[in-house]
């Protein structure tokens, strides 16, 4: 299980950004032209962009001690975003939000800097059991959860080891505008890679409803299987997203 990487530049992802990569030199002379290079390899590990000194982590319960404070503050950072900004009815603890899928089943991919938590999301294999309790689609859809509908997705949830759950997806909002796309590709380039380490061809989540289009700008390849619904005033959806990537 890979834990924690520094970010790095070249990332595939940037092909969606053509205005970010500087343009090739034109030649203006006469001389025959040089032969054609042969065509570069890719790599068969993402290259992330460049941001200075941010990290990506992905936590478990067997590595969360080699991180300090980090699963705290990804949870305090949660709660900033979920409950104080959107309101969500979501239990808390001395400033964290936590609800009944952190378990050691879990995985929880994490950007940061310095200690200060950018974004996240939580991963959860479709195979999960703990009570009562799967995972959150499927729950929804078996009528547990009162504020996701139990129509959330067109066809019966997945139960699968190749199909993983994202879920609690968020950019802090103390990030600067012209940071977030960074973010937010180094932040969904880990979740790619770390679904794909634990066997996973596809990851099933909630989104904004607005998912196609920043799915474009991340350069993913995303459908639709659910209709779009309400959460506290925010419109989500039901999305499911390959984790074969051109890196991998």
């Amino acid at each position: 299980m890979q834990h924690s990487l520094t970010a790095r530049s070249g990332s595939a992802a940037l092909l969606a950004f053509p205005d970010l990569v500087p343009a090739g030199e034109v030649r203006t002379d006469r001389r025959r032209p040089d032969p054609p290079k042969p065509a570069p390899v890719a790599p068969k590990t993402p290259l992330l962009p460049r941001l200075g000194t941010v990290r990506a982590s992905v936590l478990s319960f067997q590595n969360i001690h080699q991180h300090g404070e980090l699963l705290v503050s990804f949870l305090k950072a949660r709660k900033k975003v979920f409950i104080d900004r959107l309101q969500w009815s979501l239990p808390q603890v001395d400033g964290m939000e936590f609800d009944q899928y952190d378990t050691p089943l879990a995985r929880w991919v994490i950007i940061h800097e310095f200690g200060e938590v950018l974004g996240g999301i939580r991963l959860t294999p479709t195979t999960a059991r703990v009570g009562i309790y799967s995972y959150m689609l499927r729950d929804a859809q078996k009528g547990l959860l009162h504020d996701i509908p139990s129509d959330v997705l067109f066809f019966e949830a997945p139960v699968s080891k190749s199909i993983w759950e994202a879920s609690r997806l968020f950019i802090a909002d103390d990030v600067p505008a012209h940071r977030r796309l960074p973010v937010q590709s180094i932040l969904m380039e880990t979740l790619s890679r770390s679904a794909l380490e634990m066997g996973a061809t596809h990851v099933i989540g909630i989104v904004p409803a607005v998912w196609s289009r920043w799915l474009r700008r991340l350069d993913l390849d995303a459908v639709p299987v659910g209709p779009k619904f309400a959460i506290d005033g925010s419109v989500s959806q039901a999305a499911l997203f390959k984790t074969a990537r051109a890196w991998s």
